[in-house]
């Protein structure tokens, strides 16, 4: 039994790709050398981070099994003197399971496997992996030798392992035995994806699995965009009995970030042999690997800091490293600015061009873009930056004019704005495109494109043989500007090499309220998973203040100040967004308890009769029709959702058919349900 009191623990989140082997060995590489070097014994890293965790159904295929192991054998040699898990693919009797490798200085000790599986929301686990009975294993044959896979707990010379691999905290009977049963360290390997205000429940369930198995806990999530639509804060969480330890910064730019704690062993064991309430013996019981394995002691020098913060006797106290709570304006900020980042580097894309109308959603479009190029420059530094951007060789370089000014020309080398204007455009919108793009530093440029909405009009007014009209062909000479505006951004994206990024809000997809081939044209939607109100209160609020480290843009005040329009109508007709659909914030509350909270359109009613809005109040006759309105739109516009350009997930009101919402695209359209509510419409006003 070791007697040893004290262990150095840590925890890495990684940013890797699926399928880049080379790259997902380099970064583990590195996190094991850092490890090391900062005195690590036992080391967690994130789930499926060999393999990457977005394979998709690349893992219906024998390759990726077997270069996952390929490249677990290319790490091996880097294990020397640590414990360290990291996830893969593994397929034993014919069946493919999600496993964490526990590697003990340069062996493979055993395959710990998943036993509850993610199969719902964004996750479809169950796709491609088996979950693993628990208190049960086995063992595969490798390289000669018989490995031990399953429900496992690793025997460190006394020092006790254990893993509840990301789902398998999160279920509902999770420590009711199986690996978490006695152990003295826990480790999740997760792939957690971001979701507004999910943070605080992490932290949640973190601290109370360590309180409840009275052990270390180790949380180690995947970093960044990893794959195109999910975006991983790069947590690591690191908890004892209860109590957070030590978290590392979310959102990072960096490759890979490690928190490490101490571990008092002794107070563990004692606590959990002080226990004398009546326990319920483990239905099942994981199977233990004994491993020799030396964990060398922490230096003194480490143990007397551990015990200034712990016992309070000097030093800072443990509450006041960890990060502050995020606001959800903030979270948006990072998470978005962070997910363009890698999707830029991922794809090997030259930067970005936004279609700025002067709105609020290109205008939010386009400050993500300049957040992404602030935050990376500030915390990568300019070797980072352009390490990180190899691809692009003409990035430019610091000139000696300042730091603010290196930045404002890699923001006009990487995004570019077009404005696009036609009869019915204002000058407000142009001047106000125009404004923010000067100051934000992007390469702008206006284009007029009344001819191409001539040219089409006159060919479709000769295919027909009569003259177009607005009384007439209203809705169909709206959208020929919109689309008018495409050719020319996709001209200019192709030549310079540019993700053409499409500008759509979560509100308006859910309606409808975009033109296919026009506002929706491009290649990332990164705004597609946030709604209307959300993005107009958060560049009211860059406008003010600025976020996330990111300075106010006064400019911004020419967007804010407008009323929401398409400006696709004569002026004299005075569009508005609000006045073709309904108030915003209706129908974000429409959107919100028909798709998220799965009401029908009679409860939707009801439920809008109590929800307080800004005056005036709606009567239930305006409800009603705001109601069948969106219940109607959302029936039409199932296949614009679907054609939608890939979007970033950012909580569980996300309407991505492709992640998140499933709806048939041919169906009844609410018929009876509409019916039912008029029907309670006409009896609530025969009770009045």
């Amino acid at each position: 039994m070791n007697n040893q009191r004290y262990v150095k623990v840590g925890g890495a989140a990684l940013n890797q790709t699926p399928l880049d082997w080379a790259g997902n060995v380099r970064r583990i590489v590195a996190a094991l050398a850092e490890a090391r070097h900062l005195g690590v014994r036992v080391l967690c890293l994130p789930e499926l981070c060999v393999s990457g965790y977005g394979c998709e159904d690349a893992f219906h295929g024998a390759a990726v099994a077997r270069q996952s192991l390929a490249s677990l054998r290319e790490l091996l040699p880097h294990t020397a003197g640590i414990a360290a898990a990291m996830g893969l693919p593994i397929v034993h009797a014919g069946h493919l399971y999600n496993c964490a490798a526990m590697v003990v200085d340069g062996r493979i000790a055993g395959f710990a496997a998943k036993r509850v599986l993610a199969g719902y929301g964004v996750y479809y686990e169950p796709r491609w992996f088996q979950a693993w009975p628990a208190g049960t294993s086995g063992t595969i044959a490798l390289d000669g030798e018989r490995i031990p896979i399953g429900d496992l707990v690793f025997d460190l010379d006394g020092v006790r392992v254990g893993f509840e691999i990301c789902e398998d905290a999160w279920a509902r009977d999770r420590l009711g035995g199986g690996s978490g049963e006695a152990a003295d360290i826990l480790l999740n390997p997760s792939a957690s994806h971001f979701a507004f205000d999910k943070y605080a429940t992490l932290q949640g369930i973190v601290a109370e699995g360590s309180r409840v198995a009275h052990a270390a806990y180790l949380f180690a999530n995947l970093a960044g965009n990893e794959s195109g639509r999910l975006i991983f804060d790069g947590a690591v969480l690191l908890a004892c009995d209860g109590r957070l330890l030590s978290e590392n910064p979310r959102f990072s730019f960096r490759d890979a970030g490690l928190a490490t704690a101490l571990v008092d062993l002794e107070a563990l064991r004692l606590e959990r042999r002080r226990l004398t309430y009546p326990v319920a013996e483990p239905s099942v019981t994981a199977h233990t690997v004994t491993v020799p394995f030396a964990l060398l002691p922490p230096s003194e020098d480490e143990v007397r800091a551990f015990r200034a913060q712990s016992e309070g006797a000097g030093g800072t106290p443990l509450e006041a490293v960890r990060p502050q709570p995020m606001a959800r304006d903030e979270e948006f900020a990072r998470a978005v600015s962070l997910g363009l980042w890698d999707y830029l580097r991922k794809s090997r894309s030259r930067g970005y061009l936004v279609s700025l109308s002067g709105g609020v959603d290109s205008s939010t479009c386009a400050v993500l873009v300049w957040a992404m190029v602030r935050r990376a420059l500030s915390e990568l530094g300019w070797d980072g930056f352009r390490r990180q951007l190899a691809h692009i060789a003409d990035l430019p370089a610091p000139n000696g004019a300042g730091s603010a000014e290196h930045a404002r020309a890699l923001v006009r080398h990487l995004l570019m704005t077009v404005y696009q204007a036609t009869a019915q455009s204002s000058a407000e919108t142009r001047n106000a495109a125009r404004g923010l793009a000067e100051q934000i530093g992007s390469h702008h440029v206006e284009f007029d494109v009344q001819g191409i909405v001539d040219g089409y009009e006159r060919l479709a007014e000769h295919a027909l043989g009569r003259s177009l009209s607005w009384e007439s062909d209203d809705l169909a000479r709206q959208n020929i500007q919109a689309r008018a505006r495409a050719p020319g951004v996709w001209l200019l994206a192709n030549l310079k090499g540019l993700l053409l990024i499409t500008t759509s809000n979560r509100s308006e997809i859910g309606v409808g309220y975009a033109t296919m081939d026009g506002d929706t044209a491009g290649g990332l939607a990164p705004i597609a998973g946030a709604n209307k109100t959300f993005l107009r209160r958060w560049l009211e609020r860059m406008e003010r203040t600025g976020c996330a480290g990111l300075r106010p843009l006064p400019a911004l005040a020419a967007i804010n100040r407008q009323a929401p329009t398409a400006e696709l109508r004569p002026p004299a007709a005075g569009q508005q967004d609000e006045r073709d659909l309904m108030p915003y914030v209706v129908l974000d509350a429409i959107e919100r308890a028909a798709i998220r909270d799965r009401m029908s359109p009679v409860e939707v009613w009801r439920h809008l009769l109590t929800t307080p809005f800004p005056e005036p109040a709606l009567t239930p006759g305006a409800a009603a029709a705001c109601v069948a309105r969106f219940f109607t739109l959302w029936s039409r516009s199932q296949w614009k959702r679907e054609r939608l350009a890939p979007s970033f997930h950012l909580d569980d009101e996300n309407l991505d058919p492709r992640t998140w919402c499933r709806f048939p695209i041919l169906q009844g359209g609410y018929e009876t349900e509409l019916a039912e509510l008029d029907e309670a419409l006409r009896s609530s006003q025969q009770r009045r």
